[in-house]
């Protein structure tokens, strides 16, 4: 018997899906996930996500569908976390090709389907913008959410959908979720954490980071992203919520919009119309932007000094934790130096680390 596990925003949702996975079916195996390789810019210095094409060594699995093994690489310039995720992790990552828009993920989906005949189907989404409209102010980053609820609603299979961590995406406040989900199905803790453990000292995911911090019982505000937003951990992040599948689509208007789409660009064109704007957009520019930068030498006592900086701003606004990845770009470090800045941090500042955040105290140690 398979359990398949579509990872709604791909990136850290795939990680969720793994721990989801191990905290809600134990020991009958694991699941299939179904997932984008679409990483940010700190890992994938290409603007959008990876194809089959970006990649080599995949694995046949349908006539439209590849499985990234552990020992698959991108194709460079471009990154990918998932053929590490592979290596790492019992599951099995399925390759999402949103290139030929939500018509194509439908269509592999229900190969998928017809392939594995899974038993269980459940569309995974970190944070819960996949219950947004696409015209909140706050929201960023709709896309790949909208195609992968856009194809799930058109297979011929039942499909639930699931929202971990509530909020903490830093997009949709979980107070403005609260009646867009149903009661909690589950609470992850510490234990649901540990088969995920190991990645979570690597993976850049932050939405994935905090829901993993609030299951090991942190609490505060944490700033994330390049553009430093605040992000509450309360008692309400490491929860797990169903919602109902038809009323998301319903009320996502990107995603009824998309349900014909046949390439990744048409998605693209109704994401400008609909939410303003698109994010591969953003990357493009932000790419652009990064490749005119010279790189900072990661110097240790500079560094140190200028998170002395860091902290004491953040402070000021009331931040307890942070992410690897907002303190690598705030200080102006590039996505390959995130690793050596954290192996930094922590052999410099040990008691800071609550894992996998950065503690920011209230008075400096």
């Amino acid at each position: 018997m398979t359990r398949l596990i579509v990872a709604a925003g791909g990136g850290g949702d795939a990680v969720a899906a793994a721990m989801l996975d191990a905290a809600l079916y134990g020991d009958e195996g694991p699941a299939v996930v179904f997932t984008y390789a679409w990483d940010r810019l700190l890992v994938d210095p290409v603007p959008g996500p990876r194809g089959p094409a970006s990649f080599t060594g995949l694995r046949p699995l349908t006539r439209s569908v590849q499985v990234v093994p552990g020992d698959a690489r991108p194709v460079a310039p471009a990154g990918s976390t998932l053929p590490r995720l592979a290596a790492e992790l019992p599951q099995a990552f399925a390759l999402i090709d949103p290139h030929h828009g939500a018509e194509g993920i439908t269509r592999q989906l229900e190969e998928l389907i017809q392939h594995l005949e899974p038993e269980s189907i459940d569309l995974l989404d970190v944070g819960g913008d996949i219950l947004a409209r696409g015209d909140e102010p706050t929201l960023r980053s709709p896309l790949a959410d909208a195609l992968t609820l856009a194809a799930c609603c058109q297979v011929n299979a039942p499909v639930r959908l699931l929202v971990a961590g509530p909020g903490l995406d830093g997009e949709i406040p979980a107070e403005d979720l609260r009646d867009r989900m149903g009661p909690t199905l589950l609470t992850l803790n510490a234990e649901h954490v540990e088969p995920v453990s190991s990645v979570l000292e690597w993976h850049p995911s932050e939405a994935t980071a905090m829901l993993a911090a609030t299951a090991r019982g942190i609490r505060g505000l944490c700033e994330v992203r390049d553009a430093g937003l605040p992000v509450p951990l309360t008692d309400n992040g490491p929860t797990v919520h169903e919602a109902d599948l038809d009323d998301a689509l319903t009320r996502n208007e990107l995603a009824r919009a998309i349900l014909v789409t046949e390439t990744l660009d048409e998605v693209e064109q109704h994401s400008r119309e609909i939410c303003g704007y698109s994010e591969i957009d953003y990357e493009r520019n932000k790419a652009s932007w990064l490749s005119t930068q010279p790189e900072q030498k990661l110097d240790p006592e500079t560094t140190l000094r200028q998170l002395d900086q860091f902290e004491a701003q953040a402070r000021t606004r009331g931040v307890t934790h942070t992410t690897f990845r907002r303190l690598t770009e705030a200080l102006d470090l590039n996505g390959r130096q995130r690793q050596d800045l954290r192996a930094l941090l922590l052999s410099s500042r040990p008691e800071q680390y609550q894992g996998p955040l950065w503690h920011i105290p209230p008075v400096a140690e």
